[in-house]
């Protein structure tokens, strides 16, 4: 299955919409449209995981490398509205410890640090 991919502003942050599965073949897309959205200066993404289905090694490798990314800009990478069978996968790999994971989109964005001028 192809992803598809969106960017729109949230509350102090970028959202990343993902809507597929996340695997070896889709997981490079992520990985650009977070690096352009780093690049334009934006350090605090979510990545809103609410029509993602499946998420293989590949998805969770793109997670952490998106995570340092944006911790090594000062800023702040965090996973939101998993469905079950991704927020198991992120549990039973212990990124969850690493990457925050939220319930909802809106939870995540209201934990978001207000800009530094």
């Amino acid at each position: 299955m192809d992803v598809r991919l969106s960017v729109r502003p949230g509350q102090e942050c970028a959202v990343v919409e993902v809507a597929g599965d996340l695997d070896m073949a889709t997981s490079p897309r992520l990985l650009e449209r977070v690096q352009a959205v780093l690049d334009a200066g934006t350090p605090n993404v979510v990545v809103d995981l609410t029509a993602v289905g499946f998420m293989d090694s590949s998805g969770l490798g793109a997670l952490v490398v998106m995570f340092k990314a944006a911790a090594e800009r000062g800023g702040r990478l965090c996973v939101a509205a998993a469905q079950q069978p991704v927020r198991s996968v992120l549990a039973i790999t212990s990124v969850d410890q690493a990457i925050e994971v939220y319930d909802t989109v809106a939870a995540a964005e209201a934990s978001m640090p207000p800009a530094v001028a």
